[in-house]
C-alpha cells in the first residue's frame, strides 16, 4: 500500500497568508439595503484559515432579526427594481460584471483565503461570475410572452413573464462568488430582488458581490447579504415574505429546507450533491482517461459536486487506467493554496477533514475495497496545522458499500471494474444521485448511447468542460431539481401570467 499520496509537497507560508488576509479580506458585516451592520443577533463566528489552522477573521452571524429586515428591504425595493426598464437592468448587470472582472486578482485571493481553494482555480472564478452576469444581462431585455391562438373567438389572449418578487439565495462554501452570480444574476435579470445567505465558512466573496452591486448602481435593497449559520437559514426559509428559494448544498439540509418551505408553499430550486460515475471503455484514449480520472477527481481536494469520484473501468484496461490515474495524482503538488504550484489544497474545515477520514476508516474496516493510496492526514512539516487530507484511492470497491454510495466531498476516488456496456451503465446509475456522468470512448455511437442511458443532468464525453453560462446545470433525484445557467436558469425566477381580453 502506498502511503505517500503526492510526490511534491508545498509547505504553507503562514506569513504570506497573514499578509494576504490583512490586504484582501473585507471587513465582515451584514449588508441590508445600503447599511452595513458589524454585529449579528446570532453571535460571531471565528473564521479559520484552512491552510494554517489559524483564526483569520471574525464574522457577524445574522439571525432571524437581520433576515426579517433584509427581506423587508428586498420587498420595499422590489417595486422599484421591477419598474426599471429591461435595458436599465441589463446595463447595471453589465457594470457589476465589469467591476468583478477588474478585481479578479483580489477576489481570487479572497476565495482562496475563505475556503482553501488553490489560487490557480480561484483566479478563474471571478471570470465565471462575470460570465453569468453578462449572459443574464443579455436576456434581461428579451423576456417575452406569447399570443395564445383562440381563433375564431373574438378575444385577445396573451401571456406575461413576471418576476416572483423576493428570492432567498442560500449558497454553499465551495461556489463562492461564481455560485452567487449564477443564482442572483438570473433572479435579478428577471426583475426579482435577492437576500443572499452565504455559509459562515465562506462569507467574504458574497459580501464583496453585495458591495459591488451597490457600486454598480443597483437600488438599495435589491441585493442584501446576510452571512449566517442555521438560525439565518431557517429564518430565510420560513419567511412569508420570500417568494422563492434557491439552495446549493447537501441532501440533509435540502430536506430540512423543503420542510420549512412547505408552511408557506414556497417553491424551491435545489442544486445538491453527486456521486458521479466516470466510465472508461477499452477503446478510449487510455493516457487521457487516466489523467482525467486522477487529476479531475482531486481538484479542489475533491470538494465539488460534479467530481468524477467513481471510476468505472472495463476489466480489460483496468490496470493500465488505474496506474495512470495514481501516477497523475502523485504528480499533483499538494500544499499551500496561495502558491501557484499547488493543485491540491486543504479541505475547508477540521470537522470536514475528520468526516472524510472517518469514511476512509470505515471503508477499511468494512473491507469495501483495497486502499492503494493515501488514507490519512498530511502530517509533514509546514502542512500539519492545516486541514490537509491525503489523496486516497480504493480499488476493487464493492458498489454496494458506503464509500461507493456516499458523497465524501473530499480527495477520495473509488475504482470498480465492469465487464460490458450494460453493466457499466447499471453501475453508474446505481446511486441515489443523478448529477453528472462521464464517458471515455472513441466510439461515437457508444458515446451517444451511453450518454442517453445515464440518469444524470450533465454528461461529458472524453473530458471535463466548464459549462458555459448558456448551458443549463442541475441534477435528478437526490441531486436536486430545477436548473441553473442558460435560459432554463432564468425561467426558474419567472412566473407566467395569462391575460384574456374580449375584443368584440
Amino acid at each position: 500500500m502506498t502511503t505517500t499520496a503526492a510526490d511534491v509537497l508545498v509547505p504553507v507560508d503562514e506569513e504570506r497568508h497573514r499578509a494576504a488576509a490583512a490586504e484582501f479580506l473585507p471587513r465582515m458585516t451584514v449588508l441590508i439595503g445600503a447599511e452595513e451592520h458589524e454585529h449579528g443577533s446570532d453571535g460571531e463566528f471565528e473564521h479559520v484559515n484552512a491552510a494554517t489552522g489559524r483564526v483569520q477573521a471574525r464574522v457577524p452571524l445574522a439571525g432571524a432579526d437581520e433576515v426579517d429586515r433584509a427581506v423587508e428591504a428586498a420587498r420595499a425595493a422590489s417595486a422599484v427594481w421591477r419598474g426599471w426598464r429591461p435595458d436599465e437592468r441589463r446595463n447595471v448587470l453589465l457594470r457589476l460584471a465589469g467591476l468583478i472582472r477588474r478585481q479578479t486578482e483580489s477576489i481570487a485571493q479572497v476565495l482562496t483565503l475563505e475556503c482553501g481553494s488553490p489560487i490557480t482555480g480561484s483566479r478563474a472564478m471571478p471570470g465565471r461570475a462575470a460570465d453569468y452576469l453578462e449572459y443574464y444581462a443579455g436576456l434581461a431585455d428579451k423576456l417575452e410572452g406569447r399570443v395564445v391562438p383562440i381563433f375564431p373567438e373574438k378575444a385577445f389572449d396573451y401571456t406575461l413573464p413576471e418576476p416572483y418578487g423576493v428570492i432567498g439565495v442560500i449558497s454553499t462554501w465551495n461556489g463562492g462568488i461564481s455560485s452567487v452570480a449564477r443564482k442572483a444574476g438570473a433572479a435579478l435579470a428577471a426583475g426579482n430582488t435577492v437576500v443572499v445567505k452565504p455559509m459562515e465558512l465562506a462569507p467574504f466573496s458574497s459580501l464583496i458581490f453585495g458591495r459591488l452591486a451597490l457600486e454598480a448602481g443597483f437600488p438599495e435593497g435589491v441585493v442584501n447579504i446576510v452571512p449566517g449559520a442555521v438560525a439565518a437559514g431557517e429564518a430565510l426559509v420560513a419567511h412569508p415574505g420570500v417568494d422563492k428559494l434557491s439552495f446549493t448544498g447537501g441532501i440533509d439540509a435540502a430536506r430540512a429546507i423543503l420542510v420549512g418551505a412547505a408552511r408557506n408553499i414556497t417553491p424551491v430550486v435545489l442544486e445538491l450533491g453527486g456521486k458521479s460515475g466516470n466510465l472508461v471503455f477499452p477503446d478510449a484514449d487510455l493516457d487521457a482517461a487516466g489523467l482525467f480520472a486522477g487529476g479531475v477527481c482531486m481538484r479542489n481536494s475533491g470538494q465539488g459536486c460534479v467530481m468524477p469520484t467513481r471510476l468505472l473501468v472495463h476489466e480489460d484496461v483496468h490496470d493500465e487506467v488505474l496506474e495512470r490515474a495514481v501516477r497523475a495524482i502523485g504528480a499533483m503538488p499538494l500544499g499551500d493554496p496561495l502558491d501557484p504550484r499547488t493543485q491540491i489544497g486543504p479541505v475547508v474545515s477540521r470537522p470536514h477533514a475528520e468526516r472524510i477520514l472517518r469514511l476512509i476508516r470505515e471503508a477499511d474496516e468494512e473491507e469495501a475495497g483495497r486502499r492503494i493510496l493515501g488514507g490519512g492526514r498530511v502530517g509533514d512539516k509546514g502542512l500539519r496545522d492545516g486541514h490537509f487530507v491525503e489523496p486516497t484511492v480504493f480499488d476493487g470497491v464493492d458498489p454496494r458499500s458506503a464509500i461507493a454510495r456516499t458523497e465524501v466531498f473530499g480527495p477520495v476516488l473509488t475504482v470498480t471494474a465492469f465487464r460490458d456496456e450494460a453493466e457499466a451503465v447499471a453501475l453508474a446509475n446505481d446511486t441515489p444521485y443523478g448529477l453528472a456522468g462521464y464517458v471515455h470512448t472513441r466510439d461515437l455511437q457508444r458515446a451517444h448511447r451511453v450518454a442517453a442511458s445515464l440518469d444524470a443532468g450533465y454528461v461529458s464525453v472524453n473530458g471535463f468542460a466548464a459549462l458555459p453560462a448558456a448551458a443549463p446545470f442541475g441534477g435528478f433525484r437526490d441531486s436536486g431539481y430545477g436548473k441553473e445557467g442558460g435560459r432554463e436558469g432564468i425561467a426558474e425566477f419567472l412566473r407566467s401570467k395569462n391575460v384574456y381580453v374580449p375584443i368584440g
